[in-house]
């Protein structure tokens, strides 16, 4: 569990930063763990939190609707484009199980190029976009994986408008269209997003609340749990977690 709160940018006051801080660690990726941990705090500490960002699992969403009712949830646009990004991927292994048989190997026109559909079209350098062009002309039913790619693009897009205002629009765009998609890996995509609708677009209500102070601190705790070569009981694990992230001052 991690703190995500605002503080004034030291620098200019006007400005606000993430300062990510450990609150506590628990056993257990589930919903009643979460769940458990938030009746422990307490009222109080419940009634404090405005929002909440999770990764698409029910369980998540199903503690946050139970314990902290006031609080806003806001689905991570990190596994959001992630989501997509793995759409992609399903549609080119399809695409290549119909065509050879097999789901790709290193001379196949789209396995060679797997990377590229990753990676946002503004990236892209002008060789990789001309490889990614010669592998979709190289056989017509390799359109459905580039019909794919480009919503990919637009979910990624929703998050790089000049306004969220604007971001929104894109996103409702995407919520309204994905679902009735001829591609069927990005109409399971969009039936996802529609059982999101409200915390995927709370993003943009937030101020683009994300989990990357989460990301964060999870990569200084897999850095010192390897510096320990690892830890033999959970609660010495726990207080240096807590020290090395802020939840414990000396």
């Amino acid at each position: 569990m991690v703190d995500l709160t605002r503080h004034p940018y030291p620098k200019n006051p006007d400005k606000t930063v993430v300062k990510a801080r450990l609150l506590d660690l628990v056993v257990g990726r589930s919903g009643p763990a979460y769940a458990g941990w938030l009746k422990q705090r307490g009222e109080a500490f419940r009634g404090c939190v405005e929002v909440a960002t999770l990764d698409p699992f029910r369980g998540y969403k199903n503690a946050i609707g139970d314990q902290l009712q006031d609080a806003v949830a806001v689905l991570d646009a990190f596994r959001v484009v992630k989501l997509a990004g793995h759409a992609v991927d399903e549609a080119r292994r399809r695409v290549q199980q119909e065509i050879h048989g097999h789901r790709g190997r290193k001379n196949d026109p789209l396995y060679r190029n797997r990377s590229i559909l990753h990676a946002g079209a503004e990236h892209l350098t002008e060789r990789q976009q001309f490889r990614l062009a010669a592998a979709i002309a190289a056989d017509a039913r390799h359109y459905e994986v580039w019909v794919a790619y480009q919503c990919a693009q637009q979910v990624r897009s929703a998050y790089h408008q000049a306004s969220h205002v604007e971001g929104r629009a894109v996103a409702e765009k995407n919520l309204d269209s994905f679902a009735s998609c001829p591609i069927p890996e990005i109409a399971g995509f969009g039936r996802t997003l529609a059982q999101w609708r409200k915390a995927f677009l709370a993003y943009f209500t937030t101020g683009g609340a994300n989990k990357g102070g989460t990301e964060a601190i999870n990569g200084l705790i897999e850095l010192h749990r390897r510096v320990a070569r690892g830890f033999r009981n959970r609660d010495n694990y726990r207080l240096r977690m807590l020290l090395i992230g802020g939840g414990l001052s000396l």
